[in-house]
């Protein structure tokens, strides 16, 4: 069973930055995908970003140049650098992790007002 928590989120201006981070637990697969997925309410859960274990990255066309996702110095972390907010960037953030499963996070709200 793998469990993953998160940490981050909050409210901030339009034009302000947030750090979202995850950090998974239990046994996971040597080629894996982390990310994070975003949902408002009565939409569906949509990608924002992910990261393979090689490195590779994938991004959301609504937060490519403004998001960047890495990989942290611990083992089976990941973070989620939100700059540039806006408005529409308003959700529950989600931490995902898909080795042969897919695992979620608890979910961390982001609101970007004035």
């Amino acid at each position: 069973q793998v469990h993953l928590v998160e940490s981050g989120g909050g409210v901030v201006q339009p034009g302000g930055s947030l750090r979202l981070s995850c950090a998974a637990s239990g046994t996971i697969s040597s080629f894996h995908f982390m990310g994070w997925y975003r949902q408002t309410p009565g939409k569906q859960r949509d990608l924002v970003a992910h990261i393979s274990s090689e490195g590779t990255t994938l991004y959301a066309d609504s937060v490519k140049g403004r998001f960047t996702i890495s990989r942290g110095i611990a083992k089976n972390t990941v973070s989620l650098q939100l700059n540039s907010l806006k408005p529409e960037d308003t959700a529950v953030y989600y931490c995902h992790l898909r080795d042969s499963v897919d695992y979620w996070g608890q979910g961390t709200q982001v609101t970007v007002s004035s």
